[in-house]
């Protein structure tokens, strides 16, 4: 079986602290620590994206694994203006492997043909290079510095990525395959 992505659920709370537990170090080592208030609140915050998902402020999805683990986190947060902005994180166990730029691919395609998004922003922080790779690879361009408040205060390059309803990039940006088995 391969890793599926779903939608945030209320009882997908365990595994998703879990996650964040299990990687807190090794997120820690390339973006700034949530801090033990994330994790005393957890509930609180989980919670609090759900009912931002019901509002249609967002989609949370996530990238669970056969045994029902978490592997990654794929936030997108609707603008008015038909834009969303894209976050992730990936599990240090499946780093390297292909699985975030697969995920990321897919959650693109989601993101136009479920959402209606027309255009995903991301940023990434200059200490994260296999991020920046992820985002190129999902066929993301650069366009430039990073607000540094989004990224914790760090600095970084923002990322753009136009997509038409079927979930295809737009002029000018490579054609990625809009099913990655990986991610079904």
């Amino acid at each position: 079986m391969v890793p599926k992505l779903q939608l945030l659920r209320a009882e997908h709370a365990p595994a998703v602290l879990e996650f964040e537990l299990a990687n807190r170090s090794y997120f820690a080592a390339s973006i700034p620590d949530r801090g033990d208030e994330y994790f005393e609140k957890f509930a609180q915050r989980h919670e609090a994206l759900l009912e931002q998902q019901d509002d249609g402020v967002g989609a949370f999805y996530l990238l669970i694994d056969e045994a029902g683990q978490v592997l990654g986190r794929f936030n997108l947060v609707f603008d008015e203006d038909g834009a969303a902005e894209l976050g992730y994180r990936v599990a240090q166990r499946a780093a390297g492997r292909g699985v975030a730029t697969a995920a990321v691919r897919e959650v693109c395609r989601l993101a136009a043909s479920l959402h209606g998004v027309r255009a995903l922003r991301a940023a990434a922080a200059t200490e994260n290079p296999a991020s920046q790779k992820v985002l190129a690879k999902a066929g993301f361009l650069a366009t430039g510095p990073a607000d540094p408040a989004s990224l914790s205060g760090q600095p970084g390059t923002s990322y753009l990525l136009e997509l038409d309803h079927a979930g295809r990039l737009g002029p000018g940006q490579e054609e990625y395959t809009s099913h990655d088995p990986r991610c079904s």
